[in-house]
């Protein structure tokens, strides 16, 4: 859902102007430019990459795939595939050294309901990385502040050598997501 006020907020006219399809990119390099997510020639997974624009600056870092429930309507780089499936039903045999996930769900306006289907798609992204993630990998999930998350940290502390939560400043203030990076998968 877009809305209407932010039409002229600052990331979102960079990211019309930069040609991006909406202004989580400026998240994503945030991110990256902090924790140096990605290396040369990287292979990429990106979950619930509707419109795109993290799966279109994941392709200038590698080789990568989007997967969405939803259509995405921009020209793909050749390097840059997508898959038009539920997250939950996605399979695959493939390894990848960066899993990327800003999936969010439908809010239903009641935060506690919201957070809990933020944690559930979390858990998945979770799960896809322990399967296909490749040793010393890479893993950034979105996720809804709020209770319950404390013990999603904790699962993917079990799993990474290095996790951390951070707040791109591209984020809106009165956002309540967050960003949970993983490093150095112990596979």
């Amino acid at each position: 859902m877009y809305r209407q006020d932010l039409k002229e907020e600052y990331y979102t006219l960079k990211a019309k102007q930069d040609k991006y399809p909406a202004r989580s990119v400026y998240k994503l390099q945030q991110i990256d430019e902090k924790f140096n997510l990605f290396r040369k020639n990287d292979k990429i997974l990106d979950l619930g990459c509707a419109p795109g624009s993290w799966l279109l600056y994941a392709s200038n870092k590698g080789k990568v795939l989007g997967i969405d429930i939803q259509d995405i309507n921009i020209p793909l780089p050749k390097n840059a595939t997508f898959l038009k499936q539920d997250v939950n039903t996605f399979q695959t045999k493939d390894k990848f050294n960066v899993i990327l996930s800003d999936m969010a769900p439908n809010t239903s306006g009641d935060h506690s309901v919201d957070v809990e289907r933020s944690i559930e798609l979390c858990e998945t992204a979770l799960a896809i990385a322990k399967t296909n993630l490749n040793k010393g990998g890479n893993f950034v999930c979105k996720i809804f502040e709020g209770e319950g998350i404390q013990e999603f940290f904790k699962k993917v502390e079990q799993s990474f050598g290095f996790v951390k939560r951070y707040k791109p400043s591209a984020s809106r203030s009165e956002s309540r997501e967050i960003f949970i990076i993983g490093k150095n998968f112990n596979g």
